[in-house]
């Protein structure tokens, strides 16, 4: 009888009981492993959803906030069949706009549209009964909400700009005295095409890993009797432990810049808004009362809310300044250091060059917001009674120095106690740009001197010489 199959021996069976379980095992941890890559990056997605839609719904009662605020001045005295006090309300009311599709939306609870600035169309007539192309009731769902005082309604209606259909979530209030339904809605299809893309990242993360380990597994097997298994191990957990690293320090920057932003809105405008209630309050008590001081008390809550709407405008310049986009880095900056002399009582000098618009918007980003983060570390900790900044451009780069006089601190020190994300970030903005990061003690006082390298220097509009040329930035 011929043999058909090679003899099995030693070194044959050796191969097979080194590979076969790997290639078992290897196809085993793939398919774990792509199972529970999918199943947490769902768990992810649903709560990168929740969190967006929970920041949408925060938004709108914001505006209703805001909304109820502006007409509490006509509605509050008014009685019910005051139609003075209603025409000046929705006159109010339709001037709300913002963005470029939201406004405020007024139903008595018959189901007649009484304000939509945006749709004209709908105003007078009566939408009771109205449906989305899917059958959600929305204007009658919305009238039963504002009679329990109000809420949440997800629901498909056409956007102002292009009359097409999109996902909307709007909140109600009632106003019961009047038997009105007033509210606010804002599209939600940036969330849902977020979540799309996150989940399209998902399957192409599964189809990635799915090959990264067929090749793995492939490399394995041919170097199994050369390096071994441990290596291979070895090699994982470094990676794994430098991942972990980078996205604990990412995690912490995302953690500290909400904390900031938290600190601001409930130091900032929730106690301003406090305020403007209990003014508010006082002046429409005065007001039944026929006190002669509900006049200053309600000039005293307009004021108030003038201030809660400049710290908006201030917190929303630190997040992303217009200027910076608008004018340059220069004007940018001068704004920065005006803003920060006021605040804090520091005196506050800028020094630069008459810019060009020369920086490009990485390295312009970069610098401010190295300059930014400076100007926080020097309030918190450096007792500083001066600062200054300067910034100019020079044939190999760009050029932002930060200094103060205060009691300054040893860069090292920071660096071995495991502090200082503040500081790490600014290292690693200039990482990415290819450029340097310079931290000094003064006496007294630190200096944090930030250089970009020439190639984010962009030539005059409508000029051809190298960069080699160029001396100033913007």
């Amino acid at each position: 009888m011929t043999r058909l199959l090679p003899e099995m021996t030693y070194a044959r069976k050796l191969y097979l009981l080194a590979t076969l379980p790997l290639i078992l095992s290897v196809a085993a941890i793939a398919f774990v492993v792509a199972h529970q890559s999918k199943t947490m990056s769902e768990r992810e997605i649903a709560d990168l959803e929740a969190q967006l839609i929970s920041a949408k719904k925060q938004e709108l009662q914001n505006y209703l906030q805001l909304a109820r605020t502006s007409i509490s001045a006509d509605y509050n005295p008014a009685p019910p069949d005051d139609e003075v006090a209603k025409t000046k309300v929705t006159q109010t009311l339709a001037a709300m706009t913002y963005g470029s599709e939201g406004y405020f939306f007024v139903y008595d609870y018959q189901g007649t549209n009484l304000v939509a600035p945006r749709q004209t169309e709908l105003i007078t007539r009566n939408w009771a009964g109205r449906t989305d192309s899917e059958g959600t009731p929305v204007v009658d769902e919305l009238i039963r909400l504002a009679r329990q005082g109000g809420g949440y309604h997800e629901f498909l209606w056409p956007k102002p700009s292009t009359g097409e259909e999109a996902r909307m979530i709007s909140y109600v209030i009632g106003l019961q005295d009047w038997q009105w339904a007033i509210g606010t809605g804002v599209f939600i299809d940036d969330v849902l095409t977020s979540v799309a893309a996150a989940r399209a990242e998902v399957n192409a993360r599964v189809r990635r890993t799915f090959g990264y380990i067929g090749a793995i597994t492939m490399a394995a097997v041919l170097l199994v009797f050369m390096t071994g298994v441990s290596i291979t191990i070895r090699e994982r957990r470094l990676a794994d432990a430098k991942l972990k690293e980078l996205t604990q320090r990412i995690f912490d920057t995302q953690e500290e810049e909400r904390g900031r932003v938290a600190r601001e809105l409930h130091d900032g405008i929730s106690q301003i808004l406090v305020g403007v209630r209990y003014a508010m309050e006082l002046a429409r008590r005065q007001l039944k009362a026929g006190d002669p001081k509900a006049p200053a008390s309600l000039d005293r809550s307009f004021d108030m809310l003038g201030g809660a709407l400049t710290e908006v405008r201030r917190i929303s310049r630190d997040l992303r300044p217009g200027v910076l986009d608008d004018l340059g880095l220069g004007p940018a900056l001068q704004a920065l250091a005006e803003e920060f002399e006021k605040r804090t009582g520091i005196k506050t000098g800028l020094e630069t060059v008459v810019f060009r618009n020369r920086l490009d918007e990485e390295a312009r980003i970069a610098l401010f917001r190295i300059a930014q983060e400076a100007l926080t570390n020097i309030e918190r900790h450096a007792e500083a009674t001066e600062v200054s900044i300067k910034l100019a451009g020079h044939r190999t780069g760009a050029t932002l120095l930060v200094s103060d006089n205060g009691q300054g601190f040893d860069p090292s020190e920071t660096s071995k106690t495991g502090r200082g994300i503040g500081l790490r970030n600014m290292a690693e903005r200039m990482e990415q740009l290819d450029g340097t990061l310079t931290i000094t003690h003064l006496s007294p006082g630190t200096a944090i001197d930030a250089t970009v390298p020439l190639k984010h220097i962009l030539p005059p509009a409508g000029s051809n010489r190298p960069r080699s040329h160029i001396g100033n930035a913007r």
